[in-house]
């Protein structure tokens, strides 16, 4: 039985084999049809893809092929295999291209790119709108956003002020006499409005009342008080009584009288006139400079109440006129006095520092402290001032508080000057004020004759050791080379110093001048402190004591290269003054710094170098040759270093003031350097003195036979003999 039904199973099983292989005959891809094996289309949507998807899935089109299909993604889509086409078994997926990131100016100018999906939106700006009315386009659409002017509506800015279009907005522009709360006249967009200006500002007028014109606002001012004649200005007070109070000038100062007359009736005129008659101040102040000039040529006053009288008056009369000049001031020079007037008118407080100069003064002053109070700022500000060429003489001898003992009397050095200011307050400021002065007598004729006289003494002194040094081989040595090199920096700084300590007329060329003095002094005194490094070398080390050239050429002028480079890029204004072509006093210390080091150094150098010479000589077997000459030459160097260090010791109290003392020192020291260094090295050295003698003789001794030059070949290379044989050092 069981046979029976395996059987049939068995048969049926080859039945179906049979009917597959006759009605399925065609390859993948394809499906049998009436006419044979036909393409199988399977990007054909059926219920197989969940939502319609089809085979590629979300964001990818099908394409059939025959036999086949291959997946694309759709516009604004990338697969993320990063190919063009892929196929449904590679399980690639389409992604959003955000098109926003790849170009910025893909939506043009004023508009702004949003990424959506599939594609991406350009929407314009604010205050601009598209070229075909649309929301949103693309790149492709030809689209521009162009500029909405939104001043077509009248409204936009209300009635009190002007509409200004501008790109993707505009501007409201308060009309005159109207203005904002915030204090300023131009509001972007419509955020305020405009209003009465009287109304805003209670104290725009200061001591006046405020009203409304067609062509804005105008002060008028109470009794005692004035603008100027500028009817948009605060009202300050202006005080008339103090012309008044010089009508007793026409005793002191007859050709001062009409002047001041005047000034009182204009003062008048200014604070009681609804309208006043509008003052030439270019005028006043002409009549104002001649009568100095003309008071200043009759001589010293020799009264002090009339000074003091003469300089209230120039000092209320500069107050008085300063408003009336137009901007940006004036500068007259003439006989006896040199002014120079700032002025600054407009409705902003103004900033910033200024500087008044003179031939002999100098005032350095910020403009917020010239014009006072911002809550009472008139409208203008004016700084003068004003230098006397000769009032000192009439001033001399009249100072408060300072009683001058017996044979002793004060003088004024320097130029008398008015300083003033539009602020009336000025006994409490923010800033400082600087008033410089130079000084107009100095010792020069006395200093000037000892620098001259001494410098040139020190020049040939100079001279003659570069050339003893350079030239007699007999003395040749690392000490002497030294020396050479200390004499050449020494005669090359003096040289530049006669030659252009003085010349500040190129500020330029004044900068270079010190920039060289400074190289070539800290070079003379780096060959100073390798002297005394030298010398420790010779005390402490028995052999290799000397040093390399390349060596001594870095310490001596590579070192000072190095410091006068970092100070020039530090601070290149440091160089050169108005007076003299040196360091500025705040720059003076990248010169006394290095100075004061190397002497230190050098010190601590000759402090060992005098101890371990002090062990040697109190040892069993001193040679004694060697450490005397040793101790000469020490002796020397820090004498040496007591005649350039003590220079500069007196240099550095030229900081005060009334040290003339220190003055005369430090110019005797300093012009009689190269006489003290030739004395010690040249004159001090017997071996020198021998060469000199052998120069000299040569020279000056009487022509000898030809039959004698066999005689003195055979005694000057004996001569020539015995030098080689010596140290080579000199002896004191």
């Amino acid at each position: 039985m069981v046979g029976r039904w395996d059987f049939l199973i068995l048969t049926l099983y080859l039945a179906l084999i049979t009917v597959l292989s006759v009605t399925s005959p065609c390859p993948q891809g394809f499906q049998s049809g009436k006419q044979g094996c036909i393409d199988e289309d399977e990007c054909a949507v059926d219920d197989y893809y969940p939502d319609n998807i089809g085979p590629c899935g979300e964001n990818a089109i099908c394409l059939n092929t025959n036999g086949s299909f291959y997946c694309q993604c759709e516009d604004g889509f990338i697969s993320s295999t990063r190919t063009v086409t892929f196929s449904a078994e590679t399980s690639a997926t389409c992604k959003d291209i955000n098109e926003c990131l790849g170009d910025a100016s893909i939506c043009g100018s004023n508009a702004s790119c949003f990424n959506t999906i599939p594609h991406y939106s350009c929407i314009c700006d604010d205050g601009f709108t598209s070229s075909n009315g649309a929301e949103s386009f693309r790149h492709s659409d030809n689209v521009t956003c162009r500029d909405i002017d939104e001043c077509q509506d009248e409204k936009a800015c209300g009635q009190n002020a002007t509409c200004a279009n501008t790109p993707g907005s505009y501007d409201c522009v308060c009309n005159d006499g109207f203005g904002l709360k915030s204090g300023k006249s131009i509001s972007s967009g419509n955020q305020k409005q405009c209003e009465d200006i009287c109304t805003i500002d209670k104290t725009i007028c200061g001591n006046g009342t405020c009203h409304r014109g067609a062509s804005g606002h105008f002060c008028s001012c109470y009794a005692g008080f004035t603008n100027y004649g500028n009817k948009r200005s605060r009202c300050i007070a202006l005080d008339c009584d103090v012309f008044k109070d010089m009508n007793y000038l026409k005793e002191k100062f007859p050709a001062a009288h009409d002047l001041v007359m005047q000034l009182e009736k204009s003062c008048l005129e200014l604070t009681q006139s609804e309208n006043p008659t509008k003052l030439d101040g270019e005028d006043i102040l002409t009549r104002l400079l001649s009568m100095i000039d003309k008071l200043l040529s009759g001589g010293a006053f020799k009264d002090n109440r009339k000074v003091s009288t003469f300089l209230d008056m120039v000092e209320n009369t500069l107050r008085l006129i300063g408003p009336l000049i137009e901007p940006p001031g004036a500068n007259r020079s003439s006989t006896h006095t040199e002014l120079e007037l700032l002025v600054h008118k407009g409705r902003d407080l103004p900033h910033g520092p200024v500087t008044l100069t003179s031939k002999k003064a100098q005032l350095n002053i910020q403009m917020k402290t010239a014009a006072g109070d911002p809550s009472y700022y008139p409208g203008f500000t004016t700084v003068s001032l004003l230098s006397y060429a000769n009032l000192k003489d009439s001033a001399d001898g009249y100072f408060s508080g300072m009683k001058p003992q017996k044979n002793q009397s004060f003088e004024i050095n320097s130029k008398v000057v008015t300083v003033t200011v539009s602020n009336r307050n000025t006994r409490h400021l923010e800033e400082p004020v600087e008033l410089t002065f130079y000084h107009l007598k100095q010792h020069k004729f006395e200093l000037q004759l000892i620098t001259w006289v001494g410098l040139s003494l020190s020049l040939i002194c100079l001279f003659i050791c570069i050339l003893t040094f350079s030239l007699i081989r007999s003395i040749k040595s690392p000490r002497t080379t030294i020396h050479l090199h200390l004499c050449i920096s020494l005669f090359i700084a003096m040289l530049i110093f006669l030659a252009g300590i003085s010349r500040t007329e190129n500020r330029t060329g004044c900068a270079v001048v010190a920039g060289l003095l400074h190289f070539f002094f800290l070079a003379a005194f780096s060959w100073m402190c390798l002297e005394g490094i030298q010398l420790f070398r010779m005390v402490v080390l028995v052999f290799n004591t000397n040093f390399k050239t390349l060596y001594m050429m870095a310490g001596g002028y590579g070192v000072p290269a190095v410091i006068v480079s970092i100070s020039a890029l530090a601070n290149a204004k440091g160089y050169g003054t108005q007076r003299h072509c040196w360091l500025d006093l705040e720059f003076i210390w990248s010169f006394f710094g290095p100075v004061c080091v190397i002497i230190i150094v050098n010190i601590l150098f000759f402090l060992i170098t005098v101890w371990k010479l002090a062990q040697k000589f109190s040892s069993l077997n001193p040679d004694l040759d060697n450490l005397q000459k040793i101790k000469a030459f020490t002796i020397t160097a820090v004498a040496q270093l007591c005649v350039l260090g003590t220079m500069w010791i007196f240099g550095c109290f030229q900081f005060e003031e009334g040290t003339i003392t220190m003055s005369y020192l430090f110019t005797i020291f300093g012009s009689f350097q190269g006489v003290m260094l030739f004395v010690m090295h040249c004159l001090f050295s017997k071996q020198v003195r021998e060469e000199y003698g052998n120069i000299l003789s040569r020279f000056c001794a009487p022509r000898k036979k030809s039959y004698s030059e066999f005689s003195h070949s055979s005694s000057s290379k004996a001569h020539a003999s015995k030098s080689t044989q010596d140290t080579g050092e000199s002896h004191i």
